[in-house]
């Protein structure tokens, strides 16, 4: 779940993938998810993720429609030729509102975007669908790099929200601070990720963290 820190209601929910492997049992994506990069796998992978996810949440009745979908993509996927159109047609099977849509792509792929991968990214904003960054902070992401990119959202590290709520290291909550502000100044929306306790969520609050 993604929680609205101003008012506490469901704002979101991440789509989290995991393979029910018939010996092995439930494998979770950081043992297979690298390899089916490597090998070209996570292409078939990705679109049939997007579209169980999407079909899942527009399944949902009981959620307000208002709630948005997070689905991880990798690098491979968004270089695709016809990513856009794939996309598209997810959400038109789901017959899901792309508003609805963000998707979520780690600083290390974006630092190997092309231009191509820069105008797939103003594609899928044109077409409604929310681009955020996932893990911000753990890469070697240029500040630059924002005003370069087409994004919305920073989903910040839990290893800057971990001990933001009076834990060992101040600094680390001076940074998640940091990271509020500047995605405030930008109009981008921020997430803080791994947040698991009352004080660590009063903490972000008060950093002015959107989710």
């Amino acid at each position: 779940p993604i929680v609205d820190l101003a008012d506490s209601r469901l704002a979101g929910i991440e789509a989290l993938v995991r393979w029910q492997h018939p010996e092995r049992g439930l494998v979770s994506p950081g043992e297979f998810i690298e390899i089916a990069e490597e090998n070209g796998a996570i292409l078939p992978i990705g679109r049939w993720i997007l579209r169980e996810a999407c079909r899942e949440a527009a399944s949902w009745s009981t959620v307000d429609p208002s709630v948005f979908l997070c689905v991880n993509v990798s690098a491979r996927e968004i270089q695709q030729p016809g990513f856009v159109d794939a996309v598209h047609e997810a959400l038109a099977e789901a017959g899901m509102a792309p508003t609805r849509l963000t998707l979520e792509i780690t600083e290390t792929a974006l630092l190997k975007a092309t231009p191509k991968t820069i105008a797939t990214l103003e594609a899928l904003r044109q077409l409604g669908v929310r681009v955020a960054i996932d893990d911000f902070g753990t890469g070697y992401f240029s500040l630059s790099h924002l005003r370069q990119f087409p994004v919305d959202a920073l989903k910040i590290a839990r290893e800057f929200t971990q001990e933001v709520d009076g834990g060992p290291t101040r600094r680390t909550s001076a940074l998640a601070g940091a990271i509020v502000a500047m995605a405030r100044s930008l109009g981008i929306d921020t997430v803080a990720e791994g947040i698991e306790t009352g004080a660590q969520a009063s903490r972000m609050r008060s950093l002015r963290c959107t989710y």
